[in-house]
């Protein structure tokens, strides 16, 4: 399995023709699995079910309809942005649901080296935060798609965006619960080398090599 590691932000357009191109490969089996960690200037994207009446303004950053699973989301500076491609076949996983939740789980055990307790909320993706009397906020949004089950698209981190750009979205079409970061959590993460290093390790834990 390759890791690939992007310090600057990654333009869109060429990110889907990379990953679509990858997964040609790891299915003809003239490339490797690959996991691909980026971040993206601020843009919105719209999944397979996602409902026009969820984007609000779509004036204020580039709008990209994808065939990712889910609805509408943000991507921006200060969000990681971790697009694994798997064999999912091969590694024994052809089911979603399953493979959505061992997704979870690597961002679940992420976030806890850093103090952050990050949890599962019944009839939604993704990684939530907020016990007691708060209410539950999103701080991971999980999209996938597979294709002859090589897996693409995944998962998004919020480190510190700025959160008012969800402001133009309803975030995954869900009006009850907003969305938060670790910044707004009180925990600074400045830098993304220290979150891909316990990603990393994370994730060939629960997937292996």
């Amino acid at each position: 399995m390759e890791w690939k590691i992007d310090k600057d932000c990654v333009d869109y357009q060429m990110s889907l023709m990379f990953m679509q191109e990858r997964v040609k490969q790891v299915i003809n089996g003239s490339g490797d699995e690959l996991v691909w960690m980026l971040q993206y200037e601020a843009l919105y994207t719209g999944g397979t079910s996602a409902d026009p009446q969820d984007l609000l303004n779509s004036d204020l950053f580039p709008v990209f309809n994808v065939g990712r699973g889910g609805k509408y989301t943000y991507h921006g500076p200060g969000q990681r942005v971790i697009y694994p491609i798997l064999n999912l076949r091969s590694r024994n996983i052809c089911d979603l649901h399953k493979y959505i939740y061992l997704l979870e789980e690597v961002v679940i055990v992420t976030l806890d080296n850093f103090g952050i307790n990050g949890c599962r909320k019944e009839g939604h993706i993704g990684v939530w935060v907020g016990t007691g009397c708060q209410p539950p906020k999103k701080i991971a949004a999980i999209g996938v798609r597979v294709s002859k089950w090589v897996s693409y698209h995944g998962i998004a981190v919020n480190l510190y965006p700025d959160l008012s750009h969800y402001d133009a979205i309803i975030p995954c079409g869900i009006k009850n619960f907003g969305v938060t970061s670790a910044k707004e959590m009180g925990i600074e993460i400045r830098s993304f080398n220290a979150f891909d290093r316990y990603f990393k390790k994370s994730f060939v834990k629960i997937f292996g090599e």
